[in-house]
């Protein structure tokens, strides 16, 4: 059943409504999740997992009990012009949770979204990478939510949790929002900017039957799923170009690496040279990796997981 979470009218005429996919099974109101998606106009892997989990859904309802709530767009009009964020603001909507009644037109959106998810017994909120770097699909957590959270990362068949240091993680970010006020969320993070991976999407979807299962929602056997290397910020190293050109990677994303081995270097197309090799700076897997070859000094190249065996 679609239903209006919130709607504003534009200038020009026309209404920006956010919707929602409900689907109920028996109990309706005994357990709740919700799967967000669609906050940034570029990252489209949320989308598949939108379309793929009510279809696999609508065929589950027999077994369904209690409800899911599907927001495939959370900011239609930046999924529409392929615009990060909010088109004509200049806003990042992810950087204005939890909103305001009161305040501007995108504040109160956020406001309505936030009223909309909260008191589900879980969130997970869907992300892409940007067009630049591709992601195994991973899930974040704020350390100060780690307790709550990570008997449910666990299960949701991601390969890596990375559990970040409060300082790190934004207040005004929809999952920091909804967990302040006791709403559990999951940060998924995977794949690349402006693409679909079908195979990321079905490991998530997995995922989420596996949490519905640990929380009496689907009438079926319990799904087994690996459980992910869990890291904290201190295990993860960052590679960065010191110099402009293309890259040429020579490594693969998540391959295992050594300390010193050479991630990929970059070319000066201009003179024929190489103008810098990037080497990993731990011994582990390459759980970032960068996807568009026009760097920057600067530009984010690679994270290295640390301690991950070949």
């Amino acid at each position: 059943m679609i239903q209006t979470v919130v709607s504003a009218q534009l200038p020009v005429g026309e209404e920006l409504a956010i919707r929602k996919n409900r689907i109920e099974g028996a109990d309706p109101d005994s357990r709740r999740i919700a799967v967000v998606t669609g906050t940034h106009g570029d990252e489209l892997e949320g989308q598949y997992v939108a379309w793929k989990l009510a279809r696999l859904l609508e065929q589950k309802r027999q077994i369904l009990h209690g409800t899911v709530d599907i927001y495939p767009a959370l900011n239609p009009l930046g999924i529409s012009t392929i615009y990060r964020g909010l088109p004509g603001f200049d806003l990042d909507m992810n950087r204005i949770f939890p909103g305001s009644r009161t305040e501007t037109m995108n504040e109160y959106i956020a406001d309505g979204i936030v009223r909309d998810i909260a008191g589900a017994d879980l969130c997970i909120d869907i992300h892409a990478s940007n067009i630049f770097l591709r992601e195994i699909p991973q899930i974040r957590i704020n350390e100060k939510s780690v307790d709550q959270l990570m008997p449910f990362a666990k299960l949701l068949n991601m390969d890596f949790v990375w559990v970040h240091a409060a300082t790190t993680v934004l207040e005004s970010t929809l999952a920091y929002s909804l967990n302040d006020i006791g709403t559990p969320t999951l940060v998924v993070e995977m794949g690349v900017g402006m693409r679909i991976t079908e195979r990321y999407g079905n490991q998530l979807i997995y995922g989420i039957f596996s949490v519905m299962n640990e929380l009496g929602m689907l009438d079926e056997p319990a799904i087994p799923v690996q459980p992910p290397i869990v890291s904290t910020d201190g295990h993860v190293g960052f590679v960065n170009a010191s110099e402009s050109g293309i890259f040429l990677p020579r490594v693969s994303h998540a391959d295992r690496v050594e300390q010193g081995q050479t991630i990929g270097i970059v070319s000066n197309p201009f003179t024929g040279e190489i103008s810098e090799k990037l080497l990993s700076p731990l011994s582990g897997m390459v759980f970032t990796l960068r996807e568009y070859p026009i760097v920057n000094e600067g530009s984010l190249i690679a994270r290295v997981l640390g301690g991950v065996a070949r």
